[in-house]
């Protein structure tokens, strides 16, 4: 999965954006099933790269929110 930007993530509408984080909440699990039957993933770094995307998705979702209500 290519590296998803701020940029990126903004260009997305919120169903978009909704759907994209289900898509990495499915990854990142079973990434760690992967990893805890032994079987170790190609790309170590491949977990960290989906829990930092899920995080940048989340923060855009929350300051989108905010200004909502202001």
């Amino acid at each position: 999965m290519a590296r998803l930007t701020a940029k990126d993530i903004r260009q997305l509408t919120a169903a978009e954006r909704q759907k994209r984080l289900e898509e990495l909440y499915d990854e990142i699990s079973s990434i760690r099933i992967e990893m805890a039957t032994g079987g170790g993933t190609e790309n170590p770094y491949r977990i960290r790269n989906v829990r930092k995307a899920i995080a940048r998705i989340l923060t855009i979702q929350q300051e989108e929110e905010m200004e909502a209500t202001e």
